[in-house]
């Protein structure tokens, strides 16, 4: 008997093609589009914890932090205020995604990487000269429409341009570029927030605007997808790119598929509702519970708020900011380490290890922050060893979900979803992610105040329900093309109900109409 969650059909098809230079270079580029994802939630936590930035903009805020010593260090930095700042962004990155669902579609992958850019360059220069809160607002939501627009097209440009044997490695490109985006903020925080005056927390947000010009000069330059220009009516041009990409003269096998999931795509006259077909319901149901899960580990809480939930826990300023330094360093180091081991290992295999060392992680955090806090979270001063323990714990943690839900959180939700469908559940899959990072980010600062070191608990729940999801209701997609991707559905144990009973039907209808 097959093991729970694997499917018992694989691909039969094996498309010829090498990993040329051009796709590899064309794929980096692309991938860079999560720079500003990862630069903006980099920068957003470290400005925060500069005492210049309180000063201007929350001064409620930097008294509790640095005058009133008797205050509950669980509970310094909770401001309704204050956490909109952060979450905003979100909340307009869940709009947009809905838009360049249809700009994905109609006008291919570039224009939507590229209005991704623009939207978050002009938000950039807002927020790098902002006087009021209301600017740096404005200037969060135009970050947030940036980012939407870029993390609905970047997937699927990457899953569509690269060879299904490299897929994988390729596409974690995309979470590398956020990792590296997330480490390059928290060291521009660190040196930025010795300079004097409001200089350093206008250089960190106005900083933003160097990721925001490469995706959107990269944009420009790179070539379409072979499945957009198909979708678009441009079959020649689209076979010429394809054997341009994959290395060789032999592509008609795949072309012919690529030809003919676009034809039955063409048949959709609306994909949203052909979303909700119930041969669909696996990548519908991936398409939310796979976000919902990958924010419910709480690894936001760590990279937006690292300073402040370091400055919290007793951690001086220039060391909360250097912690979050280092969970950067790990963060982007655990990635290539997904980058070589997610088509050896496969999906399913780096999900559940990574699952089993957070939750460990989450409770030894929540062990250690007790211990010493307690309830009234008034400890004095942290001594250097148990500071060293608690970033310890977190680096292990972040290292766990930057090799596992971080990239495969994007990668597997971005592979799955057959053409007809695929920028209607990607946008579904990114309004999930940005909807569920809007509600920690507003929510994380009042619940540290409430919950105290059983924040670190209540997440730890999560990571334990979203691992047995995994192991039973998630197949593995390793090497398998994308167009041959329904075979894991009709061989899992459970999912094949919902595609062979729908198949049956089609069947029958098409006997009733012959």
């Amino acid at each position: 008997m097959p093991a729970v969650g694997i499917p018992t059909s694989g691909s039969n098809k094996e498309y010829p093609g090498n990993l040329t230079p051009f796709v590899t270079v064309t794929c980096i580029v692309a991938a860079m589009g999560g720079l500003i994802f990862g630069y903006d939630i980099g920068i957003s936590g470290g400005v925060t914890s500069m005492d210049p930035f309180l000063m201007k903009f929350f001064p409620s805020v930097y008294r509790k932090k640095n005058l009133d010593k008797s205050s509950n260090k669980y509970c310094q930095y909770d401001s309704p205020t204050l956490t909109m700042f952060t979450s905003s962004l979100y909340l307009a990155a869940l709009l947009s995604s809905l838009v360049a669902s249809s700009v994905t579609r109609r006008f291919g992958r570039k224009l939507s990487m590229f209005f991704g850019g623009l939207l978050f360059l002009i938000g950039a220069l807002v927020n790098g000269f902002a006087e009021y809160v209301w600017m740096l607002i404005v200037g969060r939501i135009l970050l947030g429409f940036g980012i939407g627009f870029a993390n609905q097209s970047v997937p699927i440009y990457l899953s569509e341009m690269a060879p299904y044997k490299y897929r994988g490695a390729l596409s974690v490109g995309f979470q590398l570029s956020i990792t590296i985006g997330i480490l390059v903020a928290n060291v521009l925080n660190y040196f930025f927030s010795k300079l004097k005056g409001g200089l350093g927390w206008r250089l960190s947000l106005g900083g933003a605007m160097v990721p925001a010009l490469i995706i959107t000069i990269g944009s420009i330059v790179l070539p379409d997808t072979p499945n957009s220009m198909i979708e678009r009516g441009d079959r020649d041009g689209a076979k010429a790119h394809l054997k341009r990409i994959r290395g060789v003269e032999d592509v008609d096998e795949e072309f012919n598929d690529l030809v003919a999931a676009s034809e039955a795509s063409m048949q959709v006259e609306n994909p949203w509702m052909n979303l909700l077909q119930r041969k669909y319901r696996p990548q519908l149901s991936m398409a939310i519970l796979i976000p919902f899960f990958q924010q419910f580990t709480g690894i936001n809480v760590i990279m937006f708020y690292a300073p402040v939930l370091f400055s919290s826990v007793g951690f001086k300023d220039d060391a909360a900011l250097m912690s979050s330094v280092i969970t950067g360093i790990v963060n982007a180091f655990g990635t290539i380490v997904s980058i070589f081991g997610v088509d050896r290992l496969g999906r399913r295999a780096l999900f559940l290890e990574g699952g089993l060392q957070m939750l460990l992680c989450q409770i030894g955090v929540a062990a250690a922050i007790g211990a010493k806090f307690g309830i009234d979270g008034n400890p004095g001063e942290l001594p250097k060893w148990y500071a060293i323990v608690v970033v310890l714990f977190i680096c292990t943690y972040v290292a766990a979900f930057s090799w596992s839900w971080g990239p495969l959180g994007w990668l597997v939700t971005s592979e799955i979803f057959p053409l007809e469908i695929r920028s209607a559940a990607q946008s579904v899959n990114v309004s999930v992610n940005m909807f569920c990072t809007f509600f920690v980010a507003q929510v994380f600062l009042t619940l540290l105040c409430h919950m105290k070191f059983g924040l670190f608990i209540f997440f730890a729940f999560f990571v334990v329900v979203m691992t047995i999801f995994v192991y039973f209701m998630l197949p593995e997609t390793k090497g398998i093309p994308i167009e041959e991707m329904g075979k894991v559905w009709k061989g899992h144990s459970y999912w094949s109900r919902f595609v062979d009973n729908d198949d049956k039907g089609d069947e029958i209808e098409m006997g009733k109409s012959n």
